[in-house]
C-alpha cells in the first residue's frame, strides 16, 4: 500500500510534458528561473511535502535538528587576527547570521565579549535581499580594512563590498564588486588584486574570471590595470596575496583545468612563471621556503620527488630558474596529507594514515626541516583551524564517529597544547561501536569502510542501513561527529556506514587518479562493493540498505541505483551531476573536464554514456524511490539536472520524490531553519523507506 499510495500521488500531481528538443524532450527545464519550468518545481515540491512532512519522523527531525542547529553550546569557531578573534554565528535569533569579534585574550579565557560587526538578517531586510556571508578578507597585519563577500540566496558567486572595522560600516565610495565568480586580495590600503567579470570576454566557459587586475582605490573599476588574461577554455585566473613577515608576495594562478595550473609570481607588474609541476599544489610561503605538495613524481636535479611528497623550494633561486628542493615529508602507501597551514616561524602538517588523522609541526633552520608531532587526541578525525602568520598560535579540532568535536588552542613554538571546549553530545552513543572493514572491488583492490551501530546490533539483514560515499576530487571522507545523524537516525536504530572508495584522497593522489575520466566505473564499482559486502556480513539487505550522496555524490548515487538496483532500498541523491552529456555546458560544469571528460570528443562520451544516469534509465526496471533535491539558485551544478532526470523518470511511469529549495546554493539552505528542513525530509523520506 506504501508504495501504490506514493505512485498515484507522484503521478497525479503533476506530469512532465514532452516539449521543446527533438534530443532533449526536458531540456526547457534548464531554464533555472523560466516561468514553466518554476511552476513544474512548485507541483513537484508540493506533492514531495505533502507526504513527508505528514510523518512523525519529519516532526521529530525537524525539532531535534532546529534545536541542535541553534544550540548555544555549540563551539563558536575562531578566526585569528591580530590581536582579536572573528566569528560568524546563526542562532535562532539571527537565523542569517553575525559577523563578530572579541578580543584573543578574553576568548582564551572563556569570557568572550562579542562585538557585532555586522548583522546579516537586518542588511537582508534593509535591502530585501536575502543575503548568506561567505566571508571577509582582511588587510594584514592591523585588520582595519575588509572585503565582506554576500551571495544572493547562497550562490557561488558574490558581490564584494569594503568594510572599516574603526566605523563599523560599508566604506562610502569604496571598493565595490558586483556579482561574479571571482575574488580579490589586499595589496596595500588602498591597492587591490582582482579578478571578476570586467565586462564581455573576460570570463571562462566554466564561468569564472580569467583576468587579473590592479585597481587602485578611486579610480573606475574598467581602468584597473591588466596583468594577466587566460584562456576563454581555461577553469579560471584569478589573483592571491601572501602575506610573511618578511613582506607581501603577489602571485597569479592560471586554472588550465581542475588539477593543472601555471602560477606566476608577480615582480611588480610583471608576471614570471614559477618552473614548478603544473598539478603541484602549492601551500604558501615560509621563510623563503616555498611550500609545494606534488600530484605526482617530479624529475629534477637528477632525482625523483615521489608523488604525494610535501617539498620546499627556496623561492629566490626559483625566480633565478634554479631548483633548491627540501624533502619534508613522503606519505607512504596508505597515507596522505590533508591540510597544509603556516604559523609565524612553523608549518603545520595534518596528516591521514589509514584514515585516521595524525597532526606535525615542521621547522625550517636554514639548512632543512625538523619535525614534532603535536599533543593531540588519536584515533579520529583531527581537523586544522585558524592559524596567524604573526604569531605561533593556531587552533586544531578533534572529533570521531561516537565523540563530539573539541576545539583545542595551541602553540607551535612551545608545543602546549590546551582543551579550549567540546561540543555537547547531543544523543546517546553509549552501546554503540565502530568497525573498520574491507569490501573486494571488481578489479580486486581492497575498499575500506566504516560501520557505525549498536554493538549488539543483529547480523541477519534486518538493520535499516546507509551508506555514504563521494568519491572524486580527491576528497578524503573522513570519521566526523554528527549529531543530527545520531539522534534521528542512529537512536532510532538505523545503521551508518561511510566508504573510502577511490576518487578521494585518503590515500593520496593515486587513489584519486584511479578513478579518472574512462577509468570512472572502479569508482561505481567500489561503491557496489561495499554494498555487496554489508548485504554479505549480514548487517542489511538490499531493500533495508540506502544511499546518499550530493553533487558528485549525487551523480554516484545515480549511477548506483541505475546500474544495480537490486542493491538499494532508499537514494537520497542531492544537488547531482546526472545528465553527463551537458554537464560541460552547465553553469561550473567545463571546469570539471579533467575529473570525467569531455562528451564532445566520441572518444570520451563513449566511456561517459555508459555510466551518465540521465541515459541510462530504462522502462521496466525494479528502481527504489528516489528522492531528489537541489536548489535554484545552485549556480555551480545546474538544477536542471535533478529536474529532468525526475522528468524522465516521472514519464516512464517511476514514482519519486522532489524538492528544490528557492535559495541556499550548492550547499542547499541558506538558513539553519532551511537545513532543519532539509535534513527533516531526507530522514523523513529514508524512514518510511527502510523502517518496517
Amino acid at each position: 500500500m506504501k508504495y501504490l499510495a506514493i505512485t498515484l500521488l507522484m503521478l497525479i500531481a503533476f506530469t512532465a510534458t514532452s516539449k521543446s528538443n527533438d534530443h532533449d524532450p526536458y531540456i526547457w527545464l534548464e531554464e533555472v528561473e523560466g516561468r514553466e519550468a518554476l511552476g513544474w518545481v512548485e507541483a513537484r515540491n508540493a506533492a514531495t511535502l505533502e507526504v513527508l512532512t505528514g510523518t512523525d519522523s519529519y516532526r521529530e527531525a525537524y525539532e531535534s535538528s532546529l534545536e541542535i542547529m541553534n544550540s548555544d553550546d555549540r563551539i563558536a569557531a575562531p578566526s585569528l587576527r591580530g590581536d582579536h578573534i572573528y566569528n560568524f554565528w546563526r542562532d535562532a535569533d539571527n537565523p542569517r547570521g553575525i559577523w563578530r569579534r572579541t578580543s584573543k585574550e578574553r576568548y582564551l579565557a572563556g569570557e568572550p565579549e562579542w562585538d557585532v560587526l555586522l548583522d546579516i538578517d537586518a542588511l537582508s531586510e534593509t535591502e530585501n535581499v536575502p543575503w548568506v556571508y561567505r566571508g571577509a578578507s582582511g588587510l594584514a597585519p592591523d585588520y582595519d580594512l575588509y572585503i565582506v563577500s554576500l551571495s544572493r540566496g547562497g550562490a557561488d558567486a558574490v558581490e564584494m563590498r569594503e568594510w572599516d572595522i574603526r566605523t563599523r560600516s560599508f566604506v562610502d565610495d569604496g571598493f565595490f564588486l558586483p556579482e561574479a565568480k571571482g575574488g580579490v586580495s589586499w595589496l596595500d590600503d588602498s591597492t587591490l588584486l582582482v579578478s571578476t567579470d570586467f565586462g564581455e570576454g573576460t570570463m571562462t566557459s566554466s564561468g569564472y574570471a580569467r583576468q587579473v587586475r590592479k585597481w587602485h582605490r578611486g579610480t573606475p573599476i574598467n581602468e584597473a590595470t591588466l596583468l594577466y588574461e587566460g584562456s576563454y577554455e581555461d577553469v579560471s585566473t584569478s589573483g592571491s596575496v601572501i602575506n610573511t613577515n618578511e613582506g607581501r608576495y603577489a602571485f597569479i594562478y592560471r586554472a588550465i583545468d581542475f588539477f593543472s595550473r601555471h602560477v606566476y609570481y608577480l615582480h611588480g607588474d610583471t608576471p614570471i612563471r614559477l618552473d614548478i609541476p603544473a598539478d603541484a599544489s602549492i601551500s604558501g610561503l615560509h621563510k623563503n621556503q616555498l611550500i609545494v605538495e606534488l600530484k605526482s613524481d617530479w624529475f629534477i636535479n637528477d632525482h625523483v620527488f615521489p608523488q604525494a611528497s610535501l617539498v620546499s623550494i627556496d623561492f629566490e633561486s626559483l625566480i633565478d630558474g634554479r631548483h633548491v628542493i627540501l624533502l619534508i615529508h613522503e606519505p607512504g602507501s596508505r597515507s596522505s596529507i590533508s591540510r597544509v597551514a603556516m604559523t609565524q616561524n612553523h608549518l603545520l602538517v595534518s596528516k591521514i594514515n589509514n584514515i585516521v588523522s595524525e597532526l606535525y609541526s615542521y621547522t625550517y633552520d636554514g639548512n632543512g626541516w625538523t619535525v614534532r608531532r603535536v599533543d593531540a587526541p588519536e584515533m579520529g578525525t583531527i581537523s586544522l583551524g585558524s592559524t596567524e602568520r604573526y604569531s605561533d598560535d593556531f587552533f586544531f579540532y578533534y572529533q570521531n564517529f561516537l565523540t563530539p568535536s573539541s576545539m583545542f588552542f595551541a602553540s607551535a613554538a612551545s608545543q602546549d597544547t590546551r582543551l579550549m571546549q567540546s561540543a555537547p553530545a547531543f544523543f546517546d552513543s553509549d552501546g554503540f561501536e565502530v568497525w573498520q572493514h574491507e569490501a573486494v572491488s571488481a578489479d580486486g583492490t581492497r575498499i575500506p569502510y566504516f560501520v557505525v551501530g549498536r554493538s549488539d546490533m543483529p547480523l541477519d539483514g534486518s538493520n535499516p542501513t546507509l551508506l555514504y560515499a563521494y568519491g572524486g576530487f580527491e576528497a578524503s571522507m573522513l570519521p566526523s561527529y554528527s549529531a543530527l545523524r545520531g539522534k534521528s537516525w542512529l537512536e532510532s536504530g538505523g545503521v551508518y556506514v561511510l566508504a573510502n572508495i577511490r576518487g578521494g584522497g585518503e590515500f593520496g593522489p593515486q587513489w584519486h587518479q584511479a578513478g579518472l575520466k574512462e577509468n570512472r566505473q572502479r569508482v561505481f564499482d567500489d561503491f557496489h562493493a561495499v554494498a555487496e559486502d554489508l548485504i554479505e556480513k549480514g548487517i542489511t539487505a538490499g531493500q533495508r540498505l540506502g544511499i546518499q550522496g550530493g553533487s558528485n555524490g549525487g551523480l554516484l548515487v545515480g549511477v548506483a541505483f541505475t546500474q544495480r538496483p537490486e542493491l538499494y532500498g532508499a537514494v537520497v541523491c542531492q544537488v547531482p551531476l546526472l545528465d553527463m552529456q551537458r554537464y560541460h555546458k552547465l553553469l561550473a560544469g567545463a571546469s570539471w573536464i579533467g575529473e570525467y571528460g569531455n562528451p564532445d570528443i566520441p572518444e570520451e562520451w563513449a566511456y561517459i554514456k555508459e555510466y551518465s544516469p540521465y541515459h541510462n534509465l530504462r522502462e521496466g526496471q525494479d528502481y527504489p524511490t528516489v528522492f531528489f533535491t537541489t536548489s535554484t539558485r545552485d549556480d555551480r551544478v545546474h538544477p536542471g539536472h535533478a529536474r529532468k532526470m525526475v522528468a524522465k523518470m516521472m514519464d516512464m511511469g517511476y514514482p519519486v520524490y522532489y524538492w528544490e529549495n528557492m535559495e541556499g546554493g550548492h550547499a542547499g539552505a541558506s538558513t539553519n531553519e532551511q537545513r532543519a528542513k532539509s535534513f527533516a525530509l531526507t530522514y523523513s523520506y529514508l524512514k518510511m523507506m527502510l523502517f518496517d
